[in-house]
């Protein structure tokens, strides 16, 4: 019955336009309430078109988070510390690289390897005459009866930065297949016996070469195929010594000083690294050639010469070598080493000189002797020359400055017990000291520390 009347009451057309009409009315009314409602409340971060839409007070734009790429370039400054799970792979690895690279730069640029202090190490040496057996006797000071233990108990650091004890394993494992050499005199056999030591604590070195005399020697390192050599040349350049074992000349020493030693000349391209060093040996009495012709001498009053002094010599010699060091075309790393003082107090190794200290000494406390100040700087003087020349010709020679360092200390020296057992027939026996060389293990230990740096840096 209803739908009978509503039927006749409002035909057809005329409900459609009566709906349309309220339709109309409806959108209008929800148009004119979100119109007005929106001018009363802050923006919609999420609205689709944020930037059209026009604020009482203007504020920068900020799009929210979630909206972000899910892995944008993110800058070192930008990532997180305390929360760097989330950070993208490949800037965590960027990151590490750049931290690397800034403490390589502050070794190499900042960090004075050379200037330091002995601060004292509880840990004690890398190895001991017992469990080392290429020690020389004249070095092996423990076994020759020395009673203080307190010498190895000291370690190198270095002023500003940190000098990380050597890592045998890890510079075997740099040092697959190559080859080292150590040039120079007995100081030279006293080093290559402490880092040979500490190799053997990884990997026993094998001795495939001697000369006659046991001074130049060759060692592998099968697991590594790793060798090291030292070869005998305490001037480095040709000479003739007269003298025996225990140091006693017979005659001048006869020193070419235009012609280079060619022990180590005719091996120099077959060696990666190579570490030279001289010094103490120009202090003797010597007769000077150059080109076959004696030119004058050092500390040769019974002959009619001119005395020229041994720094005329050690700069001429020096000078020879660097030269042809910086001409060649040797591609690995040349290291110089400046040359170690002795220690001799009231008097030298011939007249009763002793080195009876038995700790480190400070800065100041003890001055370097004359002639070891005037080695020294004949030394720096011309590697400064040399290393100029060596850069613009693509040669890696470096400066190994121990002078300052050993210098501080005078407890490190075999002193009496360079023999075995010397008091063995009462505290007043004559005998011979030996204030130059070094206990092993020792101080000269700590070189190892520093070169391992270097050669990591380079």
């Amino acid at each position: 019955m209803r739908m009978d009347y509503l039927h006749h009451k409002f035909p057809l057309n005329h409900r459609n336009l009566l709906l349309k009409l309220l339709l109309s009315l409806f959108f209008f009314g929800l148009a004119f309430r979100l119109l007005f409602f929106h001018s009363l409340s802050p923006p919609v971060l999420e609205s689709p078109f944020p930037e059209k839409t026009t604020l009482p007070v203007p504020q920068p734009h900020h799009p929210p988070p979630l909206l972000l790429p899910q892995n944008p370039p993110v800058s070192e400054e930008q990532v997180p510390e305390e929360d760097p799970e989330h950070t993208p792979e490949e800037v965590q690895e960027h990151v590490s690289e750049n931290e690397d690279q800034v403490e390589t730069h502050t070794d190499r640029e900042e960090c004075d390897y050379f200037s330091g202090d002995w601060v004292p190490n509880p840990f004690g040496p890398m190895y001991t005459n017992e469990t080392c057996s290429h020690i020389e006797s004249p070095q092996n000071c423990l076994k020759n009866g020395r009673p203080d233990r307190e010498f190895l108990y000291w370690r190198w650091a270095p002023r500003g930065c940190e000098l990380p004890q050597f890592d045998a394993a890890k510079f075997l494992n740099m040092m697959r297949g190559k080859a080292w050499a150590l040039v120079g005199d007995s100081i030279t056999r006293n080093h290559v016996q402490s880092l040979i030591c500490i190799l053997s604590t990884v990997d026993q070195a094998v001795m495939y070469y001697h000369d006659e005399e046991y001074k130049s020697r060759s060692w592998n390192f099968p697991s590594y195929n790793f060798n090291v050599s030292v070869i005998w040349s305490p001037y480095l350049v040709e000479a003739a010594i007269y003298e025996d074992m225990n140091g006693i000349s017979s005659s001048e020493v006869e020193i070419q000083l235009d012609k280079l030693d060619s022990k180590w000349v005719d091996q120099y391209m077959d060696f990666d690294y190579i570490i030279f060093s001289t010094g103490k040996w120009f202090l003797k009495a010597a007769i000077y050639y150059e080109n076959h012709t004696i030119m004058g001498c050092h500390a040769c009053p019974k002959r009619n010469l001119t005395e020229l002094g041994f720094n005329f010599a050690y700069r001429k010699a020096l000078k020879f070598v660097f030269n042809f060091i910086v001409s060649s075309n040797h591609r690995g790393v040349i290291f110089f080493r400046t040359f170690t003082p002795d220690h001799f107090e009231n008097g030298e190794w011939f007249s009763g000189g002793t080195c009876k200290r038995t700790a480190p000494i400070k800065e100041g406390e003890m001055e370097m002797k004359e002639l070891n100040m005037m080695l020294r700087n004949i030394e720096l003087e011309e590697i400064a020359k040399a290393r100029d020349k060596a850069s613009r010709n693509g040669v890696n020679l470096k400066l190994v400055d121990f002078a300052g360092l050993s210098h501080l200390r005078p407890d490190g020296h075999p002193g009496p017990y360079r023999q075995f057992h010397p008091f063995e027939k009462g505290k007043n026996s004559k005998v011979q000291n030996d204030c130059l060389h070094w206990c092993l293990p020792g101080p000269i230990d700590s070189w190892n520390d520093i070169l391992m740096q270097m050669v990591i840096n380079s």
